[in-house]
């Protein structure tokens, strides 16, 4: 990935073993007892990026719904999210490997996750599938009614995602619909009714999501063609910073959209602002035939959250 591609004596594709995407040295895996090491990597514990990515959208919304209200909105439904958030990224990732074992026992960076290395069974990862749904659900449980419907009608989307590499060359789209539920599901959680902010927050999340995501999976663009599947990164090739261009400046557009639809303070903009610098870091030093890079410049999607979260927070409590 990101040079010459090769065909290993297992069957694996890709440079070498340390192509692995497994973090054998983060503290989580080092605490752990030995039989719970491979359901954390399962659950992707190790690599939390995934888990930020998801929370913010409800972070956001949560923070924008107070700020409408003119209130500060409960605090624990902030740690609810989070360990939802924990919980859901945990079990999409679980069952994404499930229906993707194949493919990852294929590639270089996936062939040592739990399924293709025979650590866990296909049967074992359902049973753990099954019980971080359960415990989601219950934290699903805590919020009104509307949230709720809202949380369960979002399994939808994330037991067809894996699929849309297979029949798409966008399913960082379908990824930006999923992980960006949570700020329909924030704005709910305090108001018990959706509204266009977090309609308009939600698309902003989807355009941001196209472009994070499409900068990931030109890691993976040689072994996916290799193996047969499809991505942003494959469609866009060369052109892919102006498709990044184009994407960031629609997420900037839906995100102020949905901040002054209710009429948040100055340090919104200030935020916004901070988001609009970022990704303008970001597209200029993306250099997409490194992989390395293109798992920073992803990875610093977290700062995106940070200073879109910070915005809002701060006009949400000039406005309480």
């Amino acid at each position: 990935m990101g040079g010459q591609t090769d065909t290993s004596a297992d069957g694996t594709i890709g440079a070498d073993a340390s192509a692995s995407d497994i973090r054998a040295d983060h503290w989580t895996l080092r605490l752990a007892p030995d039989w719970g090491v491979p359901y954390l990597r399962l659950a992707r514990v190790d690599r939390p990026i995934g888990t930020w990515l998801l929370l913010f959208p409800c972070w956001w919304s949560f923070a924008l719904a107070g700020a409408a209200q003119g209130t500060l909105p409960p605090w624990h439904y902030a740690l609810l999210f989070a360990i939802g958030a924990l919980l859901m990224r945990g079990a999409g990732c679980t069952y994404n490997d499930i229906v993707d074992r194949d493919f990852d026992a294929k590639v270089a960076r996936t062939a040592t996750r739990p399924i293709p290395s025979g650590q866990v069974t296909a049967r074992q990862a359902v049973v753990f599938l099954g019980l971080q749904l359960l415990v989601a659900f219950v934290i699903l449980l805590q919020f009104n009614a509307t949230t709720i419907w809202l949380g369960v009608a979002s399994l939808g989307l994330v037991f067809t995602y894996p699929f849309m590499k297979r029949i798409t060359y966008w399913p960082q789209a379908w990824l930006g619909l999923t992980f960006n539920w949570g700020a329909l599901v924030g704005w709910t959680s305090v108001t018990g009714d959706l509204a266009w902010p977090p309609v308009l927050l939600y698309l902003g999340g989807l355009a941001w999501t196209l472009g994070y995501d499409t900068i990931y999976a030109h890691q993976d663009k040689e072994d996916d063609a290799l193996v047969g599947v499809k991505s942003t990164a494959l469609k866009f090739g060369q052109a892919t910073k102006a498709w990044l261009l184009l994407f960031y400046a629609v997420t900037l557009a839906f995100f102020g959209a949905a901040g002054w639809a209710v009429g948040l303070a100055w340090p919104f903009d200030l935020g916004l602002a901070g988001v609009a610098l970022h990704f303008a870091w970001q597209i200029r030093g993306l250099d997409i035939d490194r992989p390395d890079d293109c798992l920073a410049k992803f990875r610093a999607n977290r700062f995106v959250g940070w200073i879109l979260l910070a915005g809002i927070t701060a006009a949400g409590l000039i406005a309480a």
